[in-house]
């Protein structure tokens, strides 16, 4: 007892006794090791390994469409033989010096027996001579005489129908998917305009023109179609005014079509879906901007009134139409230019290339089998070309980031694209739809493996962030035992000494 102050000697308190304080910092220690492999096991993170080689592999390759081109014998009279031999030569030629024939391989014959109307078959393409070059149904191609008057102008038709030009509508096309909800929205600029239209014949105008070419293209997507009409709609910016001895009219210039949505105040889309959006506007200029026309480089107004967004939309201007004169409704009739420009904007945006020039189509209103399979080809090799570097990154971002975790998920979905690829290789030699229909596979295969939610977290998680949050937790514990523990030990020594020296 302190007589002192009235305490007890520290030393003579049990849960003071070395021994015991000893014992207890020692039972902090041993839980600390015995939880550091529980800790070690429950923190781990699993990476399994990937098939990193099968994935590098995949990089070089490119699937090649086998191609016949049948020339009908009777129809050549005679020269058949020598211009598929010619044409053989020319288009051996173009394969290797062009990268638009890199993926087809394409071979003419001779077929006596073929005829106009023979149903061709999936992957054979006949040629036949006669007054126009026209594309017919199915498959067939019919010759001007000048066009089939020699194998260099055979070959350039077959160019412009088999190898569409890419690089030019590359920008413009939209990414690939399996379903596109296609919004159609009338915009009158302003409410109070002398020309405010409020209905318009919209469904008559989509079976006309929109629907044959969504009967064709529905092996490729499903569509969602919808409209609706909006009274107030303000552009964000002032058209230029031009005036003249005669009139003033109003102009947009290239730069005024790059702004020309004014997203801020317009309202364009009806439903939330994560579904790609295809925006075909149909815009009601105010009556005190009457007429508004689309301005070229020079600043000169021209006579088009439609423009493309790339991988957005189209949108056409409505000036006055004077056969409709004070009318509030647009009838399937007046809607007939509109939505034949929309037609071809909509043909645009999903890859659908143009028919060569000088050559015709039986049905102009709806899509040729030759323009079907080029778009199939194309729509294939930019999934398999994407479902390639999807697995790259996979296989780069695993390696670059030691902790990113790779489970039995991610590796399956990994090898599911591995092997769609696999198998849309070797469908080419058969119907172009098989070859899509592996390639989106492995496309939604290889994008369902890297937006993993497991591993999408520690893209933005690195390794100094762990650190910033486990080192004041561990440091506030660790401290105040390896303290105590230095001091104990010193105690212990220094009390093994004194006993020593007795």
């Amino acid at each position: 007892m302190d007589a002192l102050h009235g305490f007890k000697d520290a030393q003579l308190l049990s849960f003071q006794r070395p021994i015991i304080r000893r014992l207890i910092l020692g039972s902090y220690w041993v839980v600390i090791l015995f939880a550091i492999p529980f800790w070690w096991r429950l923190t781990s993170i699993e990476r399994i390994a990937l098939p990193s080689n099968r994935v590098c592999a995949q990089l070089e390759k490119r699937p090649v469409f086998p191609v016949s081109v049948q020339l009908a014998g009777s129809s050549f009279q005679g020269r058949a033989s020598p211009l598929a031999s010619e044409l053989n030569g020319l288009l051996a030629q173009s394969t290797r010096t062009s990268t638009r024939w890199s993926n087809l391989d394409i071979h003419a014959t001779v077929d006596q027996n073929a005829a106009v109307d023979n149903q061709a078959a999936h992957s054979v393409y006949t040629i036949a001579v006669g007054n126009d070059t026209v594309v017919r149904h199915p498959r067939h191609l019919i010759l001007s005489q000048d066009d089939a008057s020699s194998a260099t102008k055979i070959a350039g038709v077959l160019t412009g129908l088999l190898a569409p030009e890419a690089s030019s509508r590359v920008q413009r096309v939209v990414q690939y998917a399996k379903r596109y909800r296609l919004a159609f929205t009338l915009l009158n600029e302003d409410v109070t305009s002398d020309y405010l239209i409020h209905s318009w014949d919209i469904r008559a105008a989509l079976a006309e023109h929109i629907s044959p070419i969504l009967s064709r293209l529905n092996v490729l997507h499903d569509f969602l179609i919808e409209s609706q009409v909006q009274f107030h709609a303000p552009l964000a910016f002032e058209p230029v005014q031009i005036v003249s001895e005669n009139s003033t009219l109003y102009g947009l210039t290239p730069g005024d079509l790059t702004i020309f949505v004014n997203s801020a105040e317009w309202t364009l889309s009806s439903s939330v879906s994560e579904d790609p959006v295809l925006h075909f506007l149909l815009f009601v200029p105010s009556s005190s901007r009457q007429p508004l026309h689309i301005l070229d480089t020079q600043g000169s107004p021209t006579k088009r009134a439609v423009f493309l967004l790339p991988q957005w939309g189209g949108i056409y201007i409505l000036n006055h139409l004077g056969h409709v004169g004070t009318r509030t409704h647009l009838t399937a009739v007046d809607l007939s230019l509109v939505f034949s420009a929309f037609a071809d904007q909509l043909s645009a945006l999903l890859g659908v290339s143009d028919l060569p020039h000088g050559v015709k189509s039986d049905d102009p209103f709806t899509l040729s089998d030759w323009q079907l399979d080029a778009v199939l080809r194309y729509r294939a090799l930019e999934n398999i070309v994407g479902t390639q570097q999807t697995l790259h990154s996979i296989v780069k971002l695993v390696d670059q980031i030691e902790n990113m975790p790779v489970d039995e998920t991610v590796r399956g979905d990994v090898q599911n694209a591995l092997t769609a690829l696999e198998q849309a290789y070797q469908s080419t030699s058969g119907l172009p739809i098989t070859v899509l229909q592996w390639s989106r596979e492995a496309l939604s295969s290889a994008s369902h493996a890297f937006f993993n939610p497991g591993m999408l977290a520690l893209l933005y998680f690195p390794a100094e962030h762990k650190y910033a949050v486990y080192t004041p937790l561990f440091a506030s514990i660790a401290v105040p035992l390896i303290v105590a523990l230095g001091r104990e030990l010193h105690a212990w020594r220094r009390e093994h000494r004194k006993t020593a020296g007795k």
